[in-house]
Order: C-alpha cells, then structure tokens, then sequence
C-alpha cells in the first residue's frame, strides 16, 4: 500500500471506530431512534436519518479542514509542524492510546441542546435533522475527541493529503449511522441485540487500536530520543 491509500485507510478507521464508541454509539441510535418516532413515513425516516448522518458527517469533515487548513496557512506555523510534528507523534498517539484504553478520561465540554430544540429540530424534517447531527457531532466524547483532536489531525498534519482526510473521517463516522437509518426505516425490531454486538466489536476494537497506538508512539518517542542523542 502506498503512504496515501494508508493515510486514507487510517482516517477511515478512525471514523469508523469514533462512531461505534459507546458514546457516539448510543447518540446515533437515541437520535435516528427519535426522528423515526416522529415522522410516520418510512421513506422519510429513511431521509431524515440520511440527513443526520450527512450532519455528523459535515460537522466532523468542515472542523477537520479548517483547523488544519488554518494551521497550515500560516507559513511559520506550516515550517513548525514539518520540523516538529514527527516529534510530537510519540508522545500524541502514547496520550490517544491511554485514551481508547481508558487509562486516562477527562471531560470535555460540547454543544448541547434542549429537549424541546431537539423536537423542533426532529419535526422540521431533513434541515433539522441534518443541523441535529452537526451539533450531536460536535458534543464530543473523551473517546472520540481524543481520536479526532489526538490521531486524525497529526495524521492529516503530517500527511500529503492531509485536506481530504477530514472528509475521509466524516465518511467513517457516517457508515454505522447510516445502517442504523437504513434498518430503523425498514422497520427492523432486533436493534438492542445488534446494538450489543457491536458494542462487543467496539470494545476489542478499541483495545487492540489503543495498543497499537501505544506501540507505534514508543517508536517514534524512541526514534526522536535516539536522534537527539546522535
């Protein structure tokens, strides 16, 4: 595989994991489950729960793209991070593992709203839908803020696509929600059970993605310790 097909594969895990996560997990069903309490057709069940998914989708992808394009814009902060960032990956993909393995949490603050806002937004079709996904995406957990914020922007900075992978991101996180519209809207009954299952998927996901993160930032710390000996 090529350095972009990874880069590509990489953000495309890491949406994908960021969407299966308890917290996310749990909202996604919660949110599709309640746009399909209010709407009586299946067929807009379907495009409400599509809308919401492109919402997470856009909210993950449009902040992805202007936190870097931002940073890279800037021609002392672009000469910094080439110079700099592989030094930081050790130490940001070590804190992301402890992340995923539940070693370290903290709290962080997101976008929130009122149960009666989330039913003007529910009943006001696909628009609404769409602006409830934004602001559930934006609610970030320590799971997935720490995937994001801590893996998929170093990833993309230190990446000769590192624009496009925002997006790749907000595809991956838009896939399970997607299927859960699509089985909500065809009137399937069994979602605890899948729920669980994936829940058990997430858990070892996690763990193994958390290790590897762990592994893989020991050596670059170990790689960046060795030359500043040299």
């Amino acid at each position: 595989m090529t350095e972009i097909s990874i880069s590509f594969a990489s953000a495309l895990w890491l949406g994908i994991l960021t969407s299966i996560s308890p917290c996310p997990l749990a909202t996604n069903i919660a949110a599709v489950s309640f746009l399909s309490k209010r709407i009586a057709h299946p067929a807009l069940v379907f495009i409400s729960g599509l809308a919401y998914t492109l919402g997470r989708m856009a909210a993950y992808a449009v902040l992805g793209w202007v936190i870097i394009n931002s940073l890279l814009s800037v021609p002392q902060v672009a000469q910094f991070l080439q110079k700099n960032m592989v030094k930081a990956l050790g130490p940001l993909l070590i804190i992301t593992g402890l992340f995923l393995l539940e070693v370290v949490t903290i709290r962080f603050p997101g976008v929130a709203l009122s149960q009666d806002h989330q039913n003007k937004l529910a009943e006001s079709g696909a628009p609404g839908a769409f602006f409830l996904g934004v602001i559930f995406a934006l609610a970030f957990c320590p799971v997935s803020a720490a995937l994001f914020f801590g893996s998929l922007i170093p990833l993309a900075l230190n990446s000769k696509v590192g624009a496009l992978l925002p997006f790749v991101y907000g595809a991956g996180t838009g896939l399970p929600v997607f299927i859960f519209s699509v089985t909500i809207a065809l009137g399937v009954t069994s979602m605890s059970h899948w729920f669980q299952r994936i829940t058990k998927v997430e858990y070892y996901a996690r763990k193994i993605t958390g290790g590897i993160f762990i592994i893989v930032g020991l050596y670059y710390l170990d790689a960046t310790i060795l030359k500043l000996f040299k």
